[in-house]
């Protein structure tokens, strides 16, 4: 049996290749996704590991800042004093360093990364542990001097002797380049300006006798520990103290969430070529299976048991699995490279030779792919187990269409209304996560519903899409469309691998355009404002920028928004953490707001806050109710609330609550913060083109902020959404990759097990182009049918997303129909394309041949 099944495999590997690769790209895709994460998590580990001081001082970090605030947290340097006179100290520096500047050069162009890693201003010191050093040049001197690190330079053509300008938020200043200097560590990407001590605590910091933290260095013998709790003594609770290893765990876990996103977009990748995959070599070993039942009845007829036949196919699938997993793995080391590579380019320089392929990646990659395969292969294992020796005398399939379809239609009948009720309760629930669990469930159980009786549909949906083939093609048409419901099984399988990414790009798609158009409407209905001035990532900026903009002669009312981490205990006892936005008491000229109870003067008084009024019912809340808050820094307050708001939303990522309040109570508990956005209004007598211009002169000098009208912010809005378009739109692609390689495979096998019957047909007349074209016709019908398929659950899958958004005020449907047109007439276009190859080889075949063959 070991002989036949090796000899049975390598017979039949042409046949098997197609499903190799959809093991291949399955694996490739989670080893890929492992080794990145595994290399670049090494990498910065060694990083943080070997630049974090033993022990680090700074101020207390209190609540998340979700939205960034500006505000600089601080520690008196005369700290480092004390500290040095604790016992194990060997050294104490002062850190003065922050992240929310810009550098530009002399014609006001960015002089930074552009990928969204930090521009970062510190002072110059040196230590063992220093990431860089100095390669050319020498080291600044005074306020007007500065050191920029090498790859940046090299980036953008900076020398010693330029002149650039630090946009820092006491205000800007000059600095001319007096040297270089070198990464020794992994260059995370960041580009670094070095003043000296003096110059960063009052040029970055505001104020000289501050830090932004205290590095201390531990005498030989003395552990990181015990130096950390002698400094506690000595300081007591007042301060934030780290050792090297808690600070690099807590730098490792920043960069974790970016390392999380790429992991898991990337086994989102796998996961749509596992399922698509699947189906390609259940259809696979199904054909296989149906076109072998004479030679699997001779086995049985000398001797084999039906354990024996199984376990022969199983051990099919286990090599394909080994193949594919081998040369997944092979191309996922590659893919890792390649995204290496990508991720030098973007400026975080890591290196392929210190890549790292752990345990856990072949672990994975084999588990994954010979999984699939086995899984994949033992239901066609146990059919040809229930091969009869008497099969072996006739012409017959394995597969019948009798009792295994009224089995589907009572499965699939009762999945789909599990998937229908649970889809259900995502549309009346009214809590977010309650909602999100059934969305999850609904869409699991509906596409196992939908694969389960996708056979039982194939007549009646694909007498429809075919119906017009006999009228237009004449008897080639009739036989295509008679192909195609030969085997209703079959077909259903192979539609099955275009139907999962087109449903994902359905309701995704939906849920895009319905994202679009909520924010399309809240702009409409909210921004009063001629022109908002921002931040395209939100980020804070600079008090300078605000009073350019109010010096703008054309410029009339100027409101300034700034972001508030703040919690609140509500009158339910529950205690959020939400981020709150404070305005200045015009707010009324530059929103409009709509309000249930109260009105802005109320929202914005001293000490008050306003809510969403749906979000104050849920917890309690009424106009007066007195609400316990903390602020950062372990500020105290008790806010009134104001006025309860009406607009359709609760606020936004990190906002929950839809929390608004004065801008003097945000100053009176967060000092020192940075405006996020300015909401201008044109003056008297000025018009809005004017208005733009004015404040785009003024505003040259800072690229990190823009001028944006409606129209400017809805497009911001639609770039950021966009940005899920496209996974969406590279998912759909790989889908189709495989969803292509399983019509052409079904179409291939095909053609083989109709080769006596191709041969027949040439053989009373019909020509190559007739044979070519009925291929064709049969891959299109079943290209479309999984089309259609795919977009009615993607439709169902989007209307109970939009749901689950609006539950965070996101209210608006809607139906992007041009992707929807798009989606037809592409699976027409993967039709054609996918029956090139198939048609090509059948119409090739010798006619005398084909009719003898067995």
């Amino acid at each position: 049996m070991l002989k036949a099944t090796l000899r049975s495999f390598f017979a039949h590997k042409g046949r098997l290749l197609l499903s190799a690769l959809a093991v291949l790209l399955s694996v490739a895709f989670v080893s890929g996704s492992l080794i990145f994460s595994d290399t670049v998590s090494r990498t910065f580990d060694r990083l943080f590991a070997s630049t974090s001081a033993d022990v680090t001082v700074a101020a207390k970090e209190g609540l998340d800042e979700r939205l960034p605030t500006g505000v600089v947290r601080t520690v008196p340097a005369e700290l480092a004093d004390r500290i040095g006179s604790v016992d194990g100290v060997r050294a104490t520096h002062i850190d003065a360093a922050v992240e929310n500047i810009t550098v530009v050069d002399s014609t006001n162009k960015a002089v930074g990364p552009t990928t969204g890693a930090p521009t970062i201003a510190t002072n110059w010191y040196v230590t063992e542990r220093s990431p860089v050093k100095l390669t050319s040049g020498r080291e600044p001197k005074g306020p007007g001097e500065a050191l920029l690190d090498k790859d940046t330079a090299d980036k953008k053509k900076v020398r010693i002797g330029d002149t650039l300008t630090v946009l820092a938020q006491p205000g800007s200043f000059k600095v001319e380049i007096v040297g270089i200097a070198t990464f020794t560590t992994t260059n995370p990407g960041a580009a670094l300006v070095f003043l000296d001590t003096p110059t960063a605590q009052t040029k970055l910091l505001g104020r000289s006798g501050v830090a932004s933290s205290l590095s201390v260095d531990a005498e030989d013998g003395v552990s990181d520990a015990t130096l950390k709790q002698r400094i506690a003594a000595e300081l007591g609770d007042a301060y934030e103290l780290k050792t090297a290893d808690e600070q690099a765990k807590s730098a490792a876990a920043q960069l974790g969430g970016f390392l999380d996103v790429i992991k898991w977009v990337m086994l989102g990748f796998a996961g749509v070529a596992v399922l698509v995959g699947i189906f390609l070599i259940v259809n696979t070993f199904s054909m296989l299976i149906a076109q072998r039942t004479r030679e699997l009845g001779l086995l049985r007829a000398l001797g084999a048991d039906r354990r024996q036949v199984r376990r022969s196919v199983l051990t099919e699938a286990l090599l394909l699995g080994l193949v594919g997993s081998t040369l997944g793995l092979a191309a996922g080391i590659g893919l890792a490279a390649g995204l290496i590579e990508l991720m030098g380019l973007l400026g975080m320089n890591l290196s392929a030779a210190e890549m790292v392929v752990g345990v856990a990646t072949p672990v994975s990659a084999y588990a994954v792919g010979v999984g699939v395969t086995f899984v994949a292969a033992y239901l066609p294992a146990r059919r040809a187990a229930r091969v009869s020796p008497m099969a072996a005398l006739a012409d017959a399939e394995v597969a019948g269409v009798g009792r295994p379809l009224r089995v589907r239609a009572i499965v699939g009948t009762v999945v789909a209304a599990a998937g229908a009720a649970a889809l259900a309760g995502c549309a009346v629930s009214e809590r977010t996560a309650t909602a999100s669990s059934l969305l999850g469930l609904g869409v699991v159980l509906t596409l196992i519903a939908t694969v389960v009786a996708g056979p039982l549909l194939v007549r009646p949906v694909i007498r429809v899409l075919g119906g017009a083939f006999p009228k237009i093609f004449g008897s080639v048409g009739r036989m295509s469309q008679r192909n195609a419901l030969r085997n209703p099984r079959r077909t259903g399988a192979t539609a099955a691998a275009l139907m999962v990414g087109l449903a994902l790009v359905g309701g995704l798609s939906i849920a895009s355009a319905s994202m679009t158009k909520s924010f399309d409407d809240q702009i409409d209905k909210t921004l009063g404002a001629d022109f908002v001035v921002q931040n395209s990532n939100f980020m804070p900026f600079p008090q300078e920028i605000t009073e350019t903009v109010q010096g703008v002669d054309s410029a009339g009312t100027v409101v300034r928004q700034r972001f508030a981490p703040v919690a609140l205990t509500l009158p339910d006892g529950k205690r959020v953490e939400s981020t709150a936005s404070g305005y200045d008491p015009q707010l009324d000229e530059a929103a409009r707001i709509t309000y249930a109870s109260g009105d802005t003067a109320a929202a914005l008084a001293p000490d008050r806050i306003a809510m969403d009024r749906e979000y104050a019912a849920a917890h309690g809340v009424r106009i007066g109710s007195v609400l316990p808050a903390e602020f950062p820094g372990g500020q105290k307050a008790r806010l009134s609330v104001g006025a309860l708001t009406d607009m359709d939303q609760s606020g936004g990522p990190g906002m929950e609550g839809g929390l608004f309040m004065g801008l003097s109570t945000v100053e009176k508990y967060l000092p020192g913060g940075q405006d996020a956005a300015l909401y201008v209004n044109a003056a008297n007598g000025s018009d809005a083109k004017e208005l733009r211009k004015g404040l785009e002169t003024a505003l040259d000098r800072y690229p990190q902020v823009q001028v944006r009208d409606q129209a400017d912010y809805k497009e911001l809005i639609r770039q950021q959404i966009a940005v899920m378009l496209y996974l969406v739109y590279a998912l759909l692609g790989l889908a189709i990759v495989i969803a292509v390689l399983g019509v052409v495979n079904t179409l291939a096998l095909s053609v083989v097990e109709r080769t006596r019957e191709i041969g027949l047909l040439r053989a009373i007349g019909l020509s190559r182009v007739q044979l070519r074209r009925m291929i064709r016709l049969e891959s299109v019908v079943i290209a479309v049918f999984g089309a259609l398929l795919g977009l009615v659950l993607g439709m169902v899958w989007g209307v109970s997303v939009q749901q689950v958004l609006a539950l965070e005020g996101l209210k608006a449907f809607a139906v992007p129909w041009g992707t929807v047109v798009a989606v037809v007439i592409g699976s027409v276009v993967v039709g054609l394309a996918a029956a090139v190859l198939p048609a090509l080889r059948a119409s090739r075949m010798n006619v005398l041949a084909a009719i003898a063959h067995e």
